[in-house]
């Protein structure tokens, strides 16, 4: 090459390295986006140890019990990619920023609900939100930092994620346990942390917006909402207002196959997609979104149903449900911050995302050998290599995407994972939470035939402490037992993890976080030479 060439290549190149971010200046936008990306996730599983309680004062049912817990993932589901697009098109700050402030009226107004109808519609608002926090966190983080180095980072923001998840419930039953606070507070809490980072970002974030013509894809939206939310609408009524095999659950099948072809459809032809299908047909992505289904099973499935498991199966209470839990979030968080920084530090991430699936499927294997027998201390070792696995591909699938994709397309390709990674965690409490109740009724009525009484003797199954000794008895027993199947059933939708991390091609991460760049840059350095 000859030396004359070299000056149109300078330019790019300096200006990559004069706008890079030094260390100091990425923790401080860090610290505010991991702040509300905190309390976002935190706002999902703190509830869980605190719903017997909740649903018990507001006079709910089973199904909204459920419903809780869904509402909220379900909006995050659908508003995720919608979120991940507009930060492609708009101000990332202005977004992230808005979705706190969403996400501050949406806790408040939950935790003063009077009704179940009302907090569910609050947990939809917060679940808006935090489809916002998460893929615009993401998408800043992806237009920042060169894949190379966003190990570690991605490391810092998998482990607030993970701890968020299981330490939740812990926080929750504490609230819940202490005098003077009531389940209220498990909603008012997460407010200042949120309001903190609205100004800790306000401050220190400062990001290219890239003026664009914008055609927002709204009937794509709509599709890919419909789409999502039809399965869990049909999987939460199903076997309870009507049998799974009915003209009502053709009609939601049928009606979630015409949505998901009007998508398809849509997304191929509309100019700024909501989902790209060109990002998504890639082969990395295609196998990373099939690993994060499972990955949002393990992370929601698991904080909701062992909180259950060890209140109602093992006697305890709120507060020590939510100690028990603690060997999850260690797990998760030497998982995800020792896989970031040996990602970061070798560059290599396959290996990486093989020994997390791996380890996924043998904590959920063994968790679905637990019943109301197991002594705690095994279900405590179990949690700890789930926690493990689970913490190692959190963010490592979206990394191994944003290595794939440019820095303009960065918000849409996270997104996109998000998004299945969510929706897996929604199908999931919905399947595993229906596959529960039916067990959990059949040995129900069982038990109770066989000391000659009927089922209504159980009353609410959630309600033990209200039960005489010996129903109280087989309704531990039940719920015990059916903890066991449901962790079998999420090892083996895990297993797609191992499959789609063996299945995925290493692409060396690139040390820019524009693709050109790094052309420019290789460009560069022969023509120096």
């Amino acid at each position: 090459m000859q030396l004359n060439e070299t000056p149109e290549l300078t330019p790019p190149v300096v200006e990559t390295r004069q706008t890079g971010l030094t260390h100091r200046e990425i923790l401080e936008v860090l610290v505010g986006l991991l702040a509300a990306l905190f309390t976002a996730i935190l706002s999902s599983t703190i509830v869980s140890n605190a719903l017997p309680t909740i649903i018990a004062d507001l006079d709910g049912s089973q199904t909204q019990y459920t419903w809780v817990i869904t509402a909220s993932l379900l909006a995050m589901t659908v508003s995720t990619p919608i979120w991940g697009k507009l930060s492609d098109l708009f101000n990332k700050k202005l977004l992230v920023q808005v979705s706190i402030v969403i996400f501050v009226i949406g806790s408040v107004l939950a935790g003063l609900s009077r009704n179940v109808p009302e907090l569910i519609g609050m947990r939809v608002l917060q679940g808006i939100a935090m489809g916002g926090l998460t893929a615009n966190a993401q998408s800043i983080i992806g237009s920042i930092i060169p894949p190379r180095e966003r190990g570690r980072y991605s490391g810092y923001m998998g482990a607030t994620m993970a701890m968020a998840t299981v330490s939740g419930p812990l926080l929750g039953g504490v609230i819940v346990d202490t005098p003077g606070l009531g389940w209220r507070w498990t909603f008012f809490v997460c407010v200042p942390l949120a309001l903190i980072s609205l100004v800790i970002l306000q401050k220190y974030l400062h990001i290219e917006t890239v003026k664009r013509s914008v055609r927002i894809d709204y009937f794509g939206a709509l599709f890919i909402g419909i789409a999502a939310s039809l399965p869990l609408l049909w999987v939460s009524f199903a076997g309870h207002d009507f049998d799974w095999v009915s003209v009502e659950s053709a009609l939601f099948l049928i009606g979630t196959l015409i949505a998901v072809l009007l998508a398809i459809r849509t997304e191929s032809r509309h100019p700024e997609p909501m989902v790209p299908l060109k990002i998504i047909r890639t082969r990395t992505t295609a196998l990373a979104i099939l690993g994060s289904v499972a990955v949002g099973i393990a992370m929601f499935g698991g904080s909701v149903f062992l909180g259950q498991y060890f209140q109602i199966a093992g006697g305890h209470t709120p507060t020590e449900a939510g100690l028990l839990g603690i060997p999850l979030m260690i797990g998760s968080l030497i998982g995800t911050t020792g896989a970031g920084n040996l990602i970061s530090r070798y560059g290599k991430w396959k290996r990486f995302l093989v020994l997390g699936s791996a380890l996924l499927v043998l904590g959920l294997g063994l968790l679905g050998t637990i019943d109301h027998t197991t002594p705690v201390w095994h279900v405590m070792v179990f949690m700890l290599f789930m926690g493990v696995g689970m913490g190692m591909l959190l963010q490592n699938y979206v990394l191994a995407v944003q290595n794939t994709v440019d820095s303009t397309q960065v918000g849409a390709a996270s997104a996109s994972v998000a998004f299945f990674r969510s929706l897996g965690g929604a199908v999931g409490v919905s399947v595993l939470g229906a596959i529960l109740a039916h067990q959990v009724t059949s040995e129900t009525t069982s038990g109770l035939a066989k000391l000659g009484l009927s089922a209504s003797a159980g009353g609410s199954s959630l309600d033990i402490g209200s039960l005489p000794a010996p129903v109280a008895e087989v309704v531990r027993h039940a719920y015990g037992d059916a903890t066991g199947t449901i962790f079998l059933v999420a090892a083996g939708v895990a297993v797609l993890s191992l499959v789609a991390s063996l299945l995925m091609k290493e692409v060396p991460l690139r040390t820019t976080v524009r693709k050109d760049d790094e052309i420019a840059e290789v460009s560069l350095d022969e023509a120096t030479i």
